[in-house]
């Protein structure tokens, strides 16, 4: 049945979710609070669409590791403990959800949404969405310590679409890295895994729902509070909205959002930063590159190159903190010499990624039979969108018949 359906936020997630329940045959609203769509934790990510490297970032271990990441300068895990309620209730979660069992279980649910929306998004390719400096170089992980490339190796599902390399065929599949061959222990390449730029991507979903008439954009702030006992309302600049379903994926937001219908998220921003430098292009790496213990990641798109690392636990907001910034910047100095000394101006920019504990996404119902929830996707939100937003047409189900009515 088609039905009148509003999209609260208008980043990947948001954008992604309108689109896809437009193919389904509805009519969407999509509400945006900024002068623009993707300016949010969508707008300088890392680029890459890792759709097989997906494991979270809780696992057994980490907590003993981030404790001697802390106490090194430039790490890429940063904690600063605060008064917050949030940020001891998440924190106290994660800690929870640090154990293989888990960590095996959350990444199980992201691979399978991380594939579906592989697939997805080259239906929407094959139909004419583009313009956002898509393509498919393969993804390499390089692994510097002998105890993280074992265990990356027995995590290898099928030796086709992911394979164990040797430091001396790392530097084979990307020349660009090879004088770091001699420090590591070996990599993993995902020749199938893709690259994009997040933010223009944003643009082209936007441009295109605009060609639609069952479409319609809206800037403003939008609120909830509850309606009937069993169904929330939807306000825009205090005005109510009408509407059969909403769906929120407002990112960080949707957990101040849902307070008034007693409903706490376990959402917390994971602060994220990303350089984009523009060196000459005969001296940029094609493939995109994550260095896995400094837990940097590098893609080329374009004419440019995205480097995106770090995690800062307990920012307050999305404001430059100069010695990360620095940090990232000697990092990529002392991994890449050459590309950064040529580029410039490297356009940096930080983000409040947002993220649950278990780093698996909250989609589906709420206990609001007109609200459903596209949140949570932390870090890996550009790589998660398309599946995240075809799981909600599949929840709620198409118009009449499959495909665009």
């Amino acid at each position: 049945m088609k039905q009148r359906i509003a999209v609260i936020g208008g980043g990947v997630i948001g954008l992604s979710t309108a689109y896809a329940l437009i193919r389904a045959g509805h009519d969407v609203t999509l509400v945006e609070r900024n002068e623009d769509v993707g300016l949010g934790a969508s707008y300088a990510n890392g680029g890459q669409l890792s759709y097989r490297y997906v494991s979270p970032l809780a696992d057994a271990g980490v907590p003993r590791q981030a404790l001697r990441w802390m106490l090194k300068s430039g790490s890429p895990v940063s904690l600063r403990l605060r008064a917050d309620p949030n940020q001891w209730r998440w924190m106290f979660s994660f800690l929870s959800a640090c154990t293989h069992k888990t960590n095996r279980q959350s990444t199980a649910a992201l691979l399978s949404l991380a594939l579906r929306g592989q697939d997805e998004l080259a239906a929407w390719r094959a139909e004419g969405l583009d313009g956002f400096m898509w393509r498919q170089p393969g993804k390499l992980v390089l692994y510097r310590q002998d105890a993280a490339f074992r265990k990356a190796m027995f995590s290898i599902h099928d030796a086709k679409l992911e394979r164990a390399l040797s430091p001396a065929d790392c530097a084979k599949i990307e020349p660009a890295f090879a004088h770091l061959a001699p420090d590591l222990a070996g990599g993993i390449f995902s020749p199938e895994d893709e690259v994009a730029d997040s933010h223009l991507f944003c643009k082209a979903l936007k441009a295109s729902l605009l060609c639609e008439p069952r479409f319609r954009y809206v800037q403003g702030n939008s609120s909830l509070a509850p309606d009937t006992e069993n169904r929330c309302e939807l306000k825009v600049d205090g005005r109510r909205f009408t509407t059969d379903l909403i769906v929120l994926a407002a990112g960080l937001g949707a957990r101040d959002m849902t307070i008034p219908l007693g409903i706490h998220l376990p959402l917390y921003g994971l602060k994220g930063y990303s350089l984009t430098l523009r060196p000459s292009p005969e001296t940029m790496p094609s493939v995109s590159v994550t260095d896995y213990d400094n837990r940097v990641v590098y893609a080329r798109l374009g004419d440019a190159l995205r480097v995106a690392a770090m995690v800062d636990i307990g920012a307050e907001d999305a404001t430059f903190n100069p010695t990360r910034l620095a940090s990232l910047r000697t990092l990529v100095k002392r991994t890449l010499p050459h590309i950064a000394d040529e580029s410039g101006n490297d356009n940096p920019w930080t983000g409040l990624r947002p993220a649950t504990p278990t780093g698996v996404p909250i989609i589906g119902r709420s206990r609001y039979t007109n609200l459903l929830f596209n949140v949570g996707h932390g870090a890996l939100g550009f790589t998660l969108c398309t599946g995240s937003a075809a799981r909600i047409a599949d929840i709620i189900g198409p118009a009449e018949t499959y495909g665009v009515q």
